[in-house]
């Protein structure tokens, strides 16, 4: 059993700085809680169609109950996260709000990272027990908020860099992907990379693994919808047999 040693002198000061550096992460933690309930409510987007809106306002328009989103409304204002208009009662998002919230082109769209976040606060105890007993813990034990939203988080800057700034930095690779190329995406999670590259390079033919079969069902989803079903191939398996 460890003991503290009750001798040595704490520093006041430095103690309530250290306090407070916690409240504040705690509050963090709660306030990524409050965000992803906005994302999947759609507080945010009906906000930006047609804010500034009263409580009961934004609750008419989303089917969600006054009483609650009265509490979150206060509280993401309190953040920072809205604007309030004491005079009207009335929550709003500025335009840089509305951009980083609701717009999932953006590169700045930030909901998917809010929902990993959580993912993995929910995934919490899984990764205490493997800290204790040594075991690990695979992506396919990760709770679906985890996989949806690295997906959403990651997507927008794919879909901002991938084609335009990384891809003509690799001596010849945009050139050989025009021409027609055999590309292999090894851990190509639910494909959005994989996509976009055959939807920008139409002559070339592209190869998806990952080992969780969830996501390779996204992916071949995804691909479907995008109408590359036919230049993509999806395949559940580890990197060693892609």
């Amino acid at each position: 059993m460890t003991t503290l040693d009750t001798s040595v002198e704490v520093d006041g000061d430095k103690l309530m700085q250290f306090v407070f550096r916690a409240v504040d992460e705690v509050g963090a933690t709660l306030n990524a809680a409050l965000v992803v309930m906005g994302d999947k409510l759609g507080l945010y987007r009906a906000l930006a169609a047609d804010g500034p809106l009263a409580p009961a306002e934004l609750a008419e328009r989303t089917g969600t109950a006054e009483r609650y989103v009265r509490e979150w409304c206060s509280a993401q204002a309190a953040g920072g996260y809205l604007g309030y208009d004491p005079d009207s009662g009335r929550y709003a998002l500025a335009p840089e709000q509305a951009v980083a919230l609701t717009d999932p082109e953006s590169p700045a769209y930030l909901p998917g990272f809010f929902q990993m976040a959580i993912g993995a606060v929910i995934d919490s105890p899984r990764i205490t027990e493997a800290a204790r007993s040594g075991d690990g813990v695979g992506w396919h034990e990760h709770v679906h908020d985890v996989h949806d939203g690295c997906e959403r988080f990651f997507r927008p800057g794919y879909n901002a860099n991938l084609i335009a700034a990384w891809l003509p930095v690799l001596d010849g690779v945009a050139e050989k992907l025009e021409r027609g190329a055999a590309v292999a995406d090894v851990g190509c999670g639910h494909g959005s990379s994989t996509i976009l590259m055959a939807k920008s390079f139409p002559r070339s033919r592209f190869a998806g693994s990952d080992y969780h079969a969830g996501s390779i069902e996204t992916a071949r989803k995804r691909a479907s919808e995008a109408g590359v079903g036919d230049q993509v191939r999806f395949a559940a398996e580890p990197a060693a047999g892609a």
